[in-house]
C-alpha cells in the first residue's frame, strides 16, 4: 500500500454522526443565522415565541422577559405551564425531552391545542438549551413547582418538585455560551421594540420586560416596560405612523378568517413617498414576504384601479396605476395565523404556504371595496396620493432615462470631477465620497491609484427623505454619484454593474461632516439598500485626536482610546519614548502644531494632543496612514440590522416633523462631545 493511501482511504470511518444536540453546536448559524448580535437575541425570540404559541392558543395572557446580571436572560409565562410527565417514546420526562430532542413539541399535531404556532419546527428552546452554558427550567403545574437545570445542553439531574405553586406556567432562565457567540449584551432597545412588535400581533396579551442588570436603589424598582394593545395591527400601523403626515384619518382594518387561515391587515397612507409594510405569519416576522405579502399586493393594486375608474379618477384612456404607485406612502402590516406554516429556513424569513396568497387577496378586496364605498374622503385622498404619484413615476423615468441612459450610451460618460482608479475589476476597486475639494485634493494625492478612485462632493448633498425621484436627479452631486457607480437606479438598478466592491463615505469628524455622512446615509439607504444588504457601503474613521510627547505621537480614533494612550505615555519616560519611536518607526513629527489641528490640552507631563478638525487639512501622507491604507485604517461596515428602527431614525431625523427631531436632540445633548460650533 502507497505511504499515503491512509491519508486518502475514504470510507465508513470518516463519516461523522452527529447525536442529540451536537449538530446545533457544530453549526449554531444553521439554526439562529448567526452567532453575533442578531443570533444572540433570536435565543430570546425562540423562547417568547413559545410563550406566545400558548396566548395564541388562548391559555396564556402574560409574558414577563427579565434581564439579569451575568447575562443572564429570564423569559416566563403563564399558560400551562411545559408537561414534565414521562414521554413514551424517549423514557424522559416531557420537560426533558422537548430541551434536549431536535424536533420534539406539542406542535406537530395532537390534542395539545396548538392549532398555530411560530415555533413549528419543534427546534427552539433546544437549541436555546444547547447554546447556553447554563439552563434552569422551571414548571408550575398540578400545584407544583418543578426543576431542571443543565450546562451546554446535559441536564445536571432529572426532573424534580423543588416545592408548591401557586397557578401554572413555564419560566426559562438561560445564559448564553461565550464559547459560541462573539457578544453576550443584550440590546434592552432590540428587545423592546421585538417585544412591543408582538404585543401588537397578539391582542390583549400582556408583555412585561424588567431589567435587573444593575443594582438598584433601596425603595425603588428596577426599570420596567409594559406593552398591551387591544386594537391589534391597527395600532401598529398608527405606530409606524406617528411622525408621518397622514393622508387620511381612518386606518384601513380586517380581521377575518377564509380558508382556514386568519388574515388581519392594517393599512393607513401618509405623505411618504416610500412603502412601509411589515409582513408576519404566526408573529414570525417574514422579513423577505412571501404569498401573504403578495397577495395583499394583487388586491391593493386591483381594487384601487377599480375603484379609481368607477369614480372618474381614471379616464379611458389613462393607465392603470401600477404596483408602484398604489404603494407609495403606504404604511401596512399583513398578519396572518396559518395551521401548518410552510417557512423557508429555521430564520422563517419567507412564507411559502400557496393557500395564503387567495386568502390575504379575497379578504383585503372585500374589505378595501367596503372601507372606499363607505370613506369617500378618505378614499379621495388615497387615490389622489396614487395618481400622484404614478404622474411623478413617468416624470422621473423621463428624467433617468435622459440623465442616466444617455451617460451609459457614451461609454459611461464619468464626472469630470471623479479620479478613477487604473484597475477595472470592481472586485479590486473602492470609491471614496470625500467632502469638499479640499479634503479631495488631500486624497488624490495620498490614494492608491491603483485601485482607490475619489469622488468630491461639492456642499451638502439634497435630503431624499422626501424627494422624488426626478427631483433627486436634478442634483448634480447625486447624479454624478450614480454615475459613478454605473449600477443606475429605481427599476433599472442592477448591483451586477457597480464599478466599486465597496464604497466607502469619508467626511471630516465634526458636524457637518456628520450631517453629510447622514445624508449620504439616507440616499442609500432608500435607494440603494442592496448595497447595504450585500455589505458593499463603508463609513472611514479618520482619527480625532494626535497624542503627542517629544518626538513619539500617536493617531487616537475614539475618547476612550485617547484616555488609555495618555495613561501609557504618561507612564513611559521621554528619552525611552524617543528610542521606541525610533525603533518602532513611529511617526515623529516637530513639536510645533500643524496648521488645521488644534490642540485642545497640554498635561503637566509634556503630552500635547491635538483635535483634527478636518480631512483637508491632513496632508496626503497622513491622510492616507490613518484612514487610507488597507493595512491602518479603520473603516466600519454598513449594516440593516433592524429595517423598522433604522426606518425610524431616519423619519425622525431626515423628515418633517419637528417635535420628534427636537426631543431627539433634548434626549442626547448631554452626551455631545467636541461638538465644532
Amino acid at each position: 500500500m502507497p505511504k499515503n493511501a491512509a491519508s486518502q482511504e475514504y470510507s465508513a470511518k470518516q463519516i461523522t454522526v452527529l447525536e442529540g444536540l451536537d449538530p446545533v453546536r457544530k453549526r449554531p448559524g444553521m439554526y439562529i443565522g448567526n452567532t453575533a448580535t442578531e443570533g444572540l437575541h433570536h435565543l430570546v425570540w425562540e423562547v417568547v415565541d413559545n410563550c406566545l404559541d400558548e396566548a395564541m392558543a388562548g391559555h396564556a395572557k402574560t409574558i414577563t422577559v427579565t434581564l439579569l446580571p451575568d447575562h443572564l436572560m429570564s423569559v416566563e409565562d403563564d399558560g400551562r405551564g411545559i408537561p414534565v410527565d414521562t414521554h413514551k417514546t424517549t423514557k424522559k420526562s416531557a420537560l426533558e425531552t422537548v430541551l434536549t430532542v431536535l424536533h420534539a413539541g406539542g406542535k406537530f399535531g395532537g390534542d395539545s391545542g396548538y392549532k398555530i404556532s411560530g415555533g413549528l419546527h419543534g427546534v427552539g428552546v433546544s437549541v436555546v438549551n444547547a447554546l447556553s452554558v447554563y439552563l434552569k427550567a422551571e414548571v408550575k403545574r398540578d400545584g407544583q413547582l418543578w426543576m431542571q437545570e443543565y450546562k451546554r445542553g446535559k441536564p445536571v439531574a432529572k426532573v424534580k418538585a423543588v416545592g408548591k405553586a401557586r397557578g401554572t406556567g413555564t419560566i426559562i432562565t438561560f445564559q448564553p455560551d461565550a464559547e459560541i457567540f462573539s457578544t453576550l449584551d443584550f440590546n434592552l432597545q432590540n428587545i423592546k421594540d421585538h417585544l412591543r412588535q408582538q404585543a401588537y400581533l397578539t391582542k390583549g396579551v400582556q408583555i412585561d420586560i424588567v431589567d435587573k442588570r444593575l443594582p438598584t436603589p433601596r425603595g425603588q424598582h428596577a426599570p420596567s416596560y409594559s406593552f398591551r394593545f387591544e386594537g391589534g395591527v391597527q395600532s401598529y400601523v398608527r405606530h409606524l405612523n406617528h411622525n408621518k403626515e397622514a393622508k387620511h384619518d381612518k386606518v384601513f382594518y380586517v380581521d377575518k378568517e377564509s380558508n382556514g387561515l386568519q388574515v388581519e391587515v392594517g393599512m393607513q397612507y401618509s405623505d411618504d413617498y416610500k412603502e412601509t409594510v411589515f409582513s408576519f405569519a404566526n408573529n414570525i416576522h417574514t422579513t423577505e414576504g412571501g404569498m401573504h405579502l403578495i397577495g395583499f399586493r394583487g388586491a391593493l393594486t386591483r381594487q384601487l384601479n377599480a375603484y379609481a375608474r368607477k369614480q372618474g379618477y381614471l379616464k379611458e384612456k389613462d393607465e392603470n396605476l401600477g404596483g408602484e404607485d398604489v404603494r407609495e406612502g403606504c404604511t401596512a402590516v399583513i398578519s396572518v395565523k396559518v395551521r401548518d406554516p410552510q417557512f423557508e429556513g429555521q430564520t422563517k424569513a419567507k412564507l411559502g404556504n400557496a393557500e395564503a396568497k387567495p386568502a390575504v387577496e379575497s379578504v383585503t378586496a372585500e374589505a378595501l371595496e367596503i372601507f372606499l364605498e363607505e370613506h369617500p374622503r378618505d378614499a379621495e385622498a388615497i387615490i389622489g396620493k396614487c395618481v400622484l404619484a404614478q404622474r411623478a413615476r413617468v416624470a422621473a423615468r423621463a428624467a433617468r432615462d435622459t440623465v442616466l441612459r444617455k451617460g451609459a450610451l457614451d461609454g459611461f460618460a464619468l464626472p469630470g470631477k471623479l479620479a478613477d482608479c487604473s484597475s477595472k475589476d470592481p472586485k479590486d476597486s473602492e470609491l471614496f465620497l470625500v467632502e469638499g475639494d479640499s479634503a479631495g485634493g488631500s486624497a488624490k494625492q495620498g490614494r492608491d491609484r491603483n485601485f482607490q478612485a475619489i469622488l468630491p462632493l461639492r456642499g451638502k448633498i439634497l435630503n431624499v427623505e422626501r424627494a422624488r425621484l426626478d427631483k433627486m436627479l436634478a442634483n448634480n452631486e447625486i447624479k454624478s454619484l450614480i454615475i459613478a457607480m454605473g449600477t443606475n437606479i429605481g427599476e433599472q438598478f442592477r448591483i451586477e454593474d457597480l464599478r466599486y466592491d465597496r464604497i466607502i463615505i469619508m467626511t471630516d469628524a465634526d458636524v457637518d461632516g456628520s450631517h453629510i455622512r447622514t445624508l449620504l446615509l439616507t440616499l442609500f439607504y432608500r435607494y440603494f439598500p442592496q448595497l447595504m444588504l450585500t455589505g458593499h457601503l463603508y463609513i472611514a474613521q479618520p482619527p480625532l485626536f494626535r497624542v503627542q510627547k517629544g518626538k513619539m505621537s500617536k493617531y487616537v480614533y475614539n475618547e476612550a482610546e485617547l484616555e488609555k494612550v495618555k495613561k501609557e505615555f504618561e507612564a513611559i519616560k521621554l528619552e525611552k519614548a524617543t528610542a521606541k519611536a525610533a525603533k518602532e518607526k513611529i511617526e515623529a513629527p516637530a513639536d510645533i502644531p500643524e496648521a488645521g489641528v488644534e490642540v485642545v490640552e497640554t498635561t503637566p507631563s509634556g503630552i500635547s494632543i491635538q483635535r483634527y478638525k478636518g480631512l483637508g487639512e491632513m496632508n496626503p501622507g497622513q491622510l492616507w496612514e490613518t484612514t487610507m491604507d488597507p493595512a491602518t485604517r479603520v473603516m466600519r461596515q454598513v449594516t440593516l440590522e433592524d429595517a423598522e428602527a433604522a426606518d425610524q431614525v431616519f423619519d425622525m431625523l431626515m423628515g418633517n416633523e419637528v417635535a420628534p427631531r427636537k426631543r431627539f436632540i433634548q434626549t442626547h445633548a448631554k452626551s455631545v462631545k467636541n461638538l465644532d460650533i
